[in-house]
């Protein structure tokens, strides 16, 4: 059998991002749980704001093209985005905007979405973590018609959850994001 590689989005560029904090702390776990993991920025893939007047004039951007099949290298792909206004940040949106517009020989548009298993987490300061922009999150993929896992982890008060290995110290979110590893695991598998 292959091995199974996941794809971890931190979808934050700020330095000391709480969401690439998080992104980072399940990589780890996928790794601890004998998984191939690559973590990538986003940063190395800038795109222009999503617009069809360009995508007419000049195509799909290369960098778009690159992360739809940096995507589909994996079975599965976790994005760990951050709250802004109570949904998801440009960024984020942006990227999965352009990547639904790829269409590579001999597949259909999107069909990156729906050929893995999706994982979303998010990270905040405050109580909700994050929670509003998981849903949002959630209605967007689900519009890709992306295979999206039931479990996803919202980390409230973040900046106190972290130990000084910058593992999560909360028995109660150690455990959602263990929930959360083992079901993208299990539904990436599944996709293989």
């Amino acid at each position: 059998m292959a091995e199974l590689k996941i794809l971890v989005i931190p979808g934050s560029l700020r330095t000391g991002s709480l969401n690439a904090k998080l992104a980072a702390a399940i990589a780890h776990e996928l790794v601890v749980a004998g998984i191939a993991v690559t973590r990538i920025s986003l940063a190395d893939f800038p795109l222009p704001i999503y617009d069809a007047d360009l995508q007419a004039k000049s195509g799909v951007p290369k960098n778009a093209v690159n992360l739809k099949r940096m995507m589909g290298a994996h079975h599965g792909v976790l994005i760990v985005t951050p709250e802004y206004n109570a949904s998801v940040p440009a960024l984020v949106k942006n990227a999965i905007d352009w990547v639904s517009r790829v269409q590579d020989a001999h597949e259909t548009r999107g069909q990156v979405f729906r050929d893995r298993a999706f994982a979303i987490a998010a990270a905040s300061g405050g109580r909700l973590g994050g929670s509003r922009a998981l849903s949002a999150l959630r209605l967007i993929l689900t519009a890709c018609h992306a295979t999206i896992i039931p479990n996803q982890l919202a980390l409230s008060f973040a900046e106190e959850a972290y130990d000084d290995r910058d593992r999560l110290k909360r028995a109660e979110d150690i455990e959602a994001l263990n929930a959360m590893v083992r079901q993208l695991i299990e539904f990436s598998q599944r996709m293989m």
